[in-house]
């Protein structure tokens, strides 16, 4: 398949567009070892942590049955008593990506928010199809929660974010902490989310060779994630537009690239959060693919949706801090 970059594309973007390589995920082996190679060379370009962030790696303990959970905490040297954290799911279509992949977002958000960031190295499909992924990612919710005194965090003010397929498990485990009483969630910030295994929208139809993702390798995430079989009911912790009702959902910020395959998704499911009464804010980048901010972290585009990534966590934080109203 040639990717073909589209008509409209930002003008900062294209030649970042025009670089994204061609990976079939039909095969994740390969795609992984992509994956690495471009990660350690985009490393290397930067320096090994930012100023004033502390980074450790460490395992936290998974529910019974399951090897515990690789995380990467960011701990900002100016992080005040009880902040705010933030648990964040890497993308890579269920079955790549790793701590590297979103080292760089987690650690410029912790640097400029002050809030103790998360990253979740879960499990990966074909070998571990879901639920294992979302399992894990709910088992660092509850244990960031569980032991926030020891974290020095505010267990009122635990958001939850992830890009892509990170963002399906964002909405999914946002989903299951009000199903089954579990940690309170200040905010859910899903960008360029996966959110539907149906893949019938209008962008998804017409997105086949966008550059950073299209709708062949779509069908291929969710094989591997889900089974080639007949899936029978899928659970709306794979697939969050499965879920019947949004009602009671913590507040969500959504974001969209105007050509991604996943466009329209999210943006329906950003107007049914709204409609459920869940406070909701949608930003539809245009001129933008799948990836643009990973592919050109320069560009005028990123730094505006870092930038808003981090206001959003910060009001979110600010709003759980300030008291309730005289009697309520």
């Amino acid at each position: 398949m040639t990717l073909i970059v589209p008509d409209g594309t930002d003008p900062e973007l294209v030649r970042a567009a025009g670089l994204q390589p061609d990976l079939d995920f039909a095969d994740p082996v390969r795609v992984r070892a992509a994956f690495e190679r471009a990660f350690k060379f985009s490393k290397a370009l930067r320096p090994a942590a930012p100023e004033g962030l502390t980074t450790t790696d460490r395992y936290v303990p998974a529910r019974e049955g399951a090897p515990d959970v690789l995380v990467r905490v960011y701990d900002p040297a100016d992080r005040v008593p009880a902040s705010a954290a933030l648990v964040f799911f890497h993308g890579g279509a269920f079955v790549s990506g790793d701590l590297e992949t979103e080292d760089a977002r987690c650690a410029e958000i912790a640097r400029r928010t002050g809030a103790l960031v998360v990253s979740v190295d879960y499990r990966l499909a074909p070998e571990h199809p879901f639920p294992a992924g979302f399992q894990d990612c709910y088992d660092v919710l509850v244990w960031v929660a569980e032991n926030a005194a020891e974290l020095g965090v505010d267990p009122d003010r635990i958001a939850v974010g992830g890009s892509s397929a990170g963002g399906a498990l964002a909405a999914a485990v946002s989903l299951a902490a009000r199903d089954l009483g579990g940690p309170r969630i200040m905010l859910q910030m899903l960008l360029y989310p996966v959110i539907d295994d149906a893949l019938e929208t209008a962008s998804m139809r017409a997105f086949t060779t966008t550059p950073g993702w299209n709708q062949p390798n779509s069908v291929h995430m969710w094989n591997h994630y889900l089974g080639t079989g007949d899936r029978g009911e899928v659970s709306p912790y794979a697939a969050p537009w499965r879920a019947t009702d949004l009602t009671g959902l913590p507040p969500a910020y959504v974001m969209t690239a105007e050509f991604d395959p996943l466009r329209d998704e999210g943006i329906r499911y950003a107007v049914r959060l709204l409609a459920a009464d869940v406070p909701t804010e949608l930003h539809q980048f245009p001129g933008a693919f799948h990836g643009f901010d990973a592919a050109a972290p320069e560009a005028t585009l990123t730094r505006r949706s870092l930038d808003e990534q981090c206001a959003v966590l910060l009001r979110a934080a600010a709003v759980v801090a300030e008291p309730a109203p005289a009697g309520v």
